[in-house]
C-alpha cells in the first residue's frame, strides 16, 4: 500500500477522504480508494456546510500532528470528500506522526 502523503521542501502533502457527521472527530487510518490511490481516512462530527467540516479537518490533524492550525491549508477539494491538504513544517516529524496515527489505528 502506498501513503497518501508526499513530502515536500516546505512540509507535506496529504490526501484525505472526509465524513462529515462521522459520529466523532477521528484519523481512521489509510484506505486505498477504486482507482488505486491511498487515502488518509478522516471522520469528524460537524456536518459540511459553511466549511465547518474543513475547519474541523484542520483542527483535528493540527491536534494530532501538534502543528499550529495556520500550518494547514487546503490546496484541492474544499467542497468534497476527497481533499489535498498542505502541512508546513519538518516533513520528517510530519511523516512520522502520520506514520504513527495511522498505524495505531491499524491494529
Amino acid at each position: 500500500m502506498s501513503l497518501p502523503w508526499r513530502f515536500s521542501s516546505q512540509g507535506i502533502s496529504v490526501a484525505l477522504r472526509v465524513t462529515p457527521r462521522g459520529g466523532m472527530d477521528a484519523v481512521d487510518g489509510i484506505e486505498t480508494l477504486a482507482n488505486g490511490r491511498s487515502v488518509l481516512k478522516v471522520r469528524v462530527r460537524v456536518i459540511a456546510e459553511g466549511g465547518e467540516a474543513n475547519r474541523a479537518v484542520i483542527e483535528l490533524l493540527a491536534k494530532a500532528l501538534a502543528v499550529p492550525k495556520s500550518r494547514i491549508r487546503i490546496l484541492s477539494g474544499a467542497t468534497s470528500r476527497l481533499k489535498q491538504l498542505a502541512i508546513d513544517g519538518d516533513p520528517t516529524k510530519l511523516g512520522a506522526a502520520l506514520l504513527a496515527l495511522t498505524q495505531i489505528k491499524d491494529h
